[in-house]
């Protein structure tokens, strides 16, 4: 029986929450948040809306014993309003930073002994944060990263050259966020390096707006939802079906010392291996301006 406790009930949280359920992702889904009543609320929603429809998911607003025997405890608490006024994610951390202290101690104190999966933003800040105060091993901690962002850049690849997004091979790496950047050597189509398909100035375009889209969908609908609530999923997908994919997870770098967006193999023990993309010495300047960025948020213990 595989269960979930997912922990922040906005915009995100409940549209992760939804997916699960339509996708089947888990069998037991206890689901928290600060506003008690938003959290039964939830559970009365997505209970009606599974009628009529094949499988079933056991739900209910849960209680700190449901950490116990959780196998994932996806992390999704945050402020929109933050990212509605500031086009940078590391604003969040002012709000975010207490958010993990007060779950923190909670889950280190309880049974758990399964996968953090972090949504929240800063992504790599706070999955950073809160390895560090639960003390659970690197490994099972992991933050989306830029799942999301490569999705964008494949996405807006895939419109220029009318092609499916799944065509396409490569990652945004590095923080998701201001930092992040395109690794345009390691992109290609069939096999075939992007920079011989598509002109320096229409990629730099791409990268562009790869970096800003999150922030024109928040400006326009006043915030996400669908895309990280799909690049959620995966990871839980990837984690119970043991799938060792590469995915562009935030995961620990030992040689960088902080959590980054890179490719990893994501399984079911989380973290398996990473993969160290060979960048070119442009990239590689982004690659540690976009470390530095993150190692100078994440708060001394």
């Amino acid at each position: 029986m595989k269960k979930i406790s997912l922990i922040g009930l906005g915009h995100v949280g409940s549209t992760v929450a939804h997916t699960l359920i339509e996708r089947q992702l888990c069998d037991n889904l206890a689901l928290f948040d600060k506003k008690e009543i938003l959290a039964n609320a939830e559970v009365n929603d997505l209970n009606d809306a599974m009628v009529r429809r094949d499988g079933h998911v056991n739900l209910k607003a849960g209680e700190i014993s449901d950490l116990d025997d959780s196998d994932i405890i996806i992390f999704a608490p945050g402020d929109i309003t933050i990212l509605q006024r500031y086009n940078d994610r590391l604003e969040e951390f002012k709000f975010t930073q207490k958010c993990v202290e007060e779950w923190a101690p909670i889950i280190k104190e309880s049974k758990f002994d399964g996968i953090i999966v972090s949504i929240t933003n800063p992504c790599d800040v706070i999955a950073n944060y809160m390895q560090e105060l639960t003390g659970i091993p690197r490994k099972r901690v992991i933050g989306t990263g830029t799942i999301l962002d490569t999705a964008r850049m494949k996405n807006a690849v895939a419109k220029y050259l009318d092609l499916d997004p799944n065509s396409i091979d490569g990652y945004v790496i590095g923080e998701h966020g201001n930092s992040q950047f395109v690794a345009w050597s390691n992109v290609s189509i069939a096999n075939k390096p992007i920079t011989e398909i598509m002109d320096k100035q229409v990629l730099d375009d791409i990268e562009a707006s790869t970096r800003m889209k999150a922030f024109e969908t928040v400006h326009a609908k006043g915030y996400t939802s669908y895309g990280i609530a799909n690049s959620t999923c995966i990871v839980v997908e990837t984690i119970f079906k043991d799938a060792k994919t590469i995915l562009p997870v935030s995961s620990y770098s030992e040689e960088d010392g902080c959590y980054i967006g890179h490719p990893a193999v994501v399984g079911r023990e989380g973290i398996i291996k990473d993969y160290k993309l060979t960048l070119n010495s442009d990239e590689q300047a982004q690659w540690d301006h976009s470390v530095k960025t993150i190692r100078e948020t994440v708060p001394n213990k």
